[in-house]
Order: C-alpha cells, then structure tokens, then sequence
C-alpha cells in the first residue's frame, strides 16, 4: 500500500501525516490526529456522525479519502469550542453558541450523532444565520439520530441563530 504525505490545516492548526491510500479522513482525525469527537457511525455514508467541515463544507468523513483532505482546512467538532473566559471568569474551553444550545435545551441524549449534528448546524448558521425551520430541517437531513427526536436539536439551532 502506498503511503502519501499531506499537509492541512486542522481546527486553525497546522498538520502533516503520511497516510496510506487507502485511509479515509474519519481514520485519520480519530487514530493519526487522535480528534475522537468525529464519530463512526456507519462506514457507509449515511448517518451523519462522522460529518467534518472541509473546506467550509459539511462532508462525511467516512466517505472521503485522507488524501483527498491535502491542503485543505477541515473543522472537526472540536474546533467548533474556543479558548475564551467564561462568565466565571475562569480560563478554560468555552463553548460555540450552537454547542451552548445543545447543552441549555437537552438536545443530547445518548450524543453519539451530536458532533455529527453541531457541525451541520454549524455550516447552516454559516452560510445562513437566520434560518427557517425547514432549512434547519434540510440542513441536519444527512443526521441521524436515535434518542431525541429531532424536536431539541431543531430548537437549539433556531435559539443559536441571529435570528
């Protein structure tokens, strides 16, 4: 199997890795960058959990090579907090505002497909920071979850919206 140096830019970092071909981006943020908020949910494609911003984009992780991320800036889940003082003036990890949603309105419950869920809701508010219901809807289409119900989760990406 033949092995590939890339380089790119992981929540703001700078990385390189040498990777086999054959590895996909999932593998590569969970075991090289050893970022476990990406989650493998189904190796196939279609729940979600493994969702990662490349290049500003929400793409599953599993379904992309690491090879294929060369150059590229990716955000995983936990790019998403930032270090900033918290209201009790503490300096720890603060929280995005979606991520500050999901924690006040419960929309985790087991939190298997939640890194999955922040980063959809993420790029959403992104490239809309006032969405309706049913782009919320549309955006978190590609996300499935087993314990919520959907209702929390749609209701904290409206509370984290400017809108």
């Amino acid at each position: 199997m033949s092995q590939h140096e890339i380089t790119l830019t992981v929540n703001g970092t700078p990385e390189r890795a040498t990777v086999p071909s054959n590895m996909t981006l999932l593998t590569m943020l969970r075991e090289v960058l050893v970022l476990t908020g990406t989650k493998n949910g189904c190796a196939a494609g279609e729940c979600g959990a493994c969702t990662v911003l490349l290049n500003g984009e929400p793409v599953n992780s599993c379904m992309v090579l690491a090879v294929e991320a060369d150059g590229a800036e990716v955000v995983t889940v936990e790019g998403l907090a930032r270090t900033s003082p918290v209201t009790t003036g503490e300096d720890r990890w603060g929280l995005d505002k979606i991520q500050q949603a999901f924690v006040d309105l419960t929309g985790v419950q087991c939190g298997f497909c939640t890194p999955g869920m922040l980063i959809s809701a993420r790029a959403l508010l992104d490239r809309d920071p006032h969405p309706s219901e049913d782009a919320i809807k549309d955006a978190l289409r590609g996300n499935l979850c087993r314990c919520t119900g959907y209702t929390r989760i749609v209701e904290a990406v409206k509370v984290s919206s400017d809108g």
